[in-house]
């Protein structure tokens, strides 16, 4: 069945989240590895993901953990530098669904504070017909709801839905309701399953 919209998740399906990385340039594998092993960074996240304000999110768990202050946050006054760079290929493929008349949407983990820096920074954050985004909902992946929130909004039947993300929790929610899912790993792989769903052709992928 052909899909009649796209779904993008964000972080690393269009652009990179790779906050040990960064934290490995700035202050070196053994100090990342400290941070990481005594804060819970990701839990963070999700926090903000959640609903909870960036900023403030940010400021309480550094002032829980005074050690590491100073690099947490770097998350909230550098956040532009942890969030990139872009996937070319990604991108690629959102404007070239579009390109061909097909809606895409954004169903995304992001902070309702983070995220307008993330979208001022990538302008193509702002090119999707519909955008849901975590933070704003106060609900976020893999909680059913948001799922179900989506289906309501956009009024397309599960079934033609074509979503991808790079979480397998968050794919396995999505197929059980009836979407599509790719379990992204790479541009090329997904551009593949865009013309094998009949959305792109060869053409539109070289």
């Amino acid at each position: 069945m052909t899909p009649l919209a796209v779904i993008f998740d964000i972080g690393n399906v269009l652009i990179e989240w790779q906050p040990e990385r960064y934290f490995d340039r700035i202050c070196g594998p053994d100090r990342r590895r400290a941070l990481f092993a005594a804060v819970d960074i990701h839990a963070m996240m999700q926090r903000i993901d959640s609903g909870a304000g960036f900023a403030t999110e940010v400021a309480r768990v550094a002032s829980a953990y005074p050690d590491f202050a100073s690099e947490i946050l770097r998350i909230r006054d550098h956040w532009s530098d942890i969030a990139q760079p872009a996937i070319p290929g990604s991108v690629r493929l959102l404007r070239a669904l579009r390109a061909r008349g097909v809606p895409v949407f954004a169903l995304s983990n992001f902070g309702a504070e983070n995220f307008p820096l993330s979208a001022a920074q990538f302008p193509f954050l702002t090119e999707f017909d519909r955008a849901y985004i975590s933070g704003p909902m106060g609900m976020a992946k893999p909680d059913p709801a948001i799922y179900a929130a989506v289906e309501a909004d956009c009024g397309i039947a599960p079934a033609r839905l074509l979503f991808t993300d790079d979480r397998a929790e968050n794919i396995a929610v999505a197929r059980a309701r009836g979407w599509q899912v790719h379990l992204f790993d790479g541009a090329p792989r997904f551009a593949q399953c865009l013309v094998i769903a009949g959305l792109l052709t060869q053409g539109d992928i070289e």
